[in-house]
């Protein structure tokens, strides 16, 4: 191994090499308390996520308070709210962040942000934040991905909704700003998205055609499409986060609870672990059953200078005689002396 594309964050290597890089995104689940928010930190550094992610906007920053028809949501969770009124509710005030960061620092996992406009990037470079996390609908949005690249840190690039040339173009904006490295997620921007959707092959072709580490920002419920994205090379998972779905919040439809995340955080991991390397030796682990394997065994007793037949020669378990394989080649042949049934046949038993 050893020959993936690699980067760092806060001194964790994220890579196909390495164990997956799982985020939790907390985004607007604090339902406007701080006190949440900061539980939120706390339950979900206990699943072992490697990461803490919130988003860093006001709903002035992200959009307008504008009565128009293309500035309110139709279908879906957030039907007929506006922009402005669903990011009015949904953000993380500035004043919380340090706080936050505090929080997750104490715990020991890493905390970063996605940034959505350049004051955003600013207040997180003075919280040193050790990457910055473009959000898809961000993707196209490419002085934003240089600002943030300027800031020497790696960044994380969802791609939902992006086409090949849409993800190119952030990518090498993003390297080109001065990001040290960069990860591509493949993302679907449905809240939430179906199985059907997930389309998980596509993290293996992104890495294949954009040479560094990839993964899946996941929309769907349970753990399934993730596992099923860390088998396909996913070196970064992300998934939204709550304390309770019943407690409400703009993502609690989509989100997983403490123990639906442990179980996310473990489920990825063991998927990296079992796959292992391409490989056909005996393993240390099976040396203990290769003698119950199949072998020629004396099945009915037999005279010396009696030939061997079907009749008293059988392959069965356990595995001390000679090997199935060479059952032509004793067939026909005699005993060279009286032969017990229930003794695994030798070659030094045979004329």
């Amino acid at each position: 191994m050893g020959t993936s594309p690699e980067i760092e964050i806060a001194g964790r290597k994220i890579g196909a090499d390495h164990p997956p890089f799982v985020i939790c995104e907390l985004s607007g689940n604090h339902n406007g308390s701080l006190d949440r928010a900061l539980a939120m930190v706390d339950a979900a550094a206990d699943t072992g996520c490697d990461a803490i992610k919130i988003q860093t906007y006001t709903a002035d920053t992200i959009t307008m308070d504008v009565d128009r028809p293309e500035f309110r949501i139709t279908g879906g969770l957030w039907d007929g709210r506006s922009l402005y009124e669903l990011y009015q509710e949904a953000y993380t005030p500035y004043e919380w962040h340090a706080a936050i960061f505090e929080r997750a620092r104490a715990r020991g996992v890493i905390i970063f942000s996605s940034p959505f406009d350049e004051t955003a990037v600013d207040l997180l470079a003075g919280l040193d934040a050790p990457a910055y996390k473009i959000a898809s609908f961000e993707a196209v949005d490419l002085p934003l991905i240089r600002y943030a690249a300027g800031k020497g840190r790696p960044l994380i690039i969802s791609t939902g909704m992006a086409n090949l040339a849409e993800i190119e173009a952030a990518r090498d904006a993003a390297l080109a700003g001065g990001a040290p490295g960069v990860v591509l997620l493949h993302c679907v921007s449905s809240y939430p998205a179906t199985f059907a959707d997930a389309n998980v092959r596509t993290v293996a072709d992104m890495a294949q055609r954009f040479g560094c580490p990839v993964g899946l920002s996941d929309h769907t419920p349970g753990t399934a499409a993730s596992v099923a994205a860390v088998a396909m090379g996913a070196s970064v998972i992300e998934k939204h986060f709550t304390l309770a779905r019943a407690d409400g919040g703009p993502d609690a439809a989509f989100s997983l609870e403490p123990a639906e995340f442990k179980a996310l955080v473990d489920d990825t991991r063991a998927a990296w672990s079992a796959l292992g390397r391409a490989h056909y030796d005996l393993l240390g682990s099976e040396r203990g059953n290769v003698q119950f394997r199949r072998s020629l065994y004396v099945a009915a007793d037999v005279k010396a200078g009696e030939p061997l037949t079907r009749a008293n020669v059988r392959s069965i378990r356990p595995g001390n005689g000679l090997a199935p394989a060479h059952l032509d080649a004793v067939l026909g042949r005699k005993a060279v002396r009286d032969l017990t049934r229930g003794e695994p046949l030798a070659w030094d038993m045979l004329a």
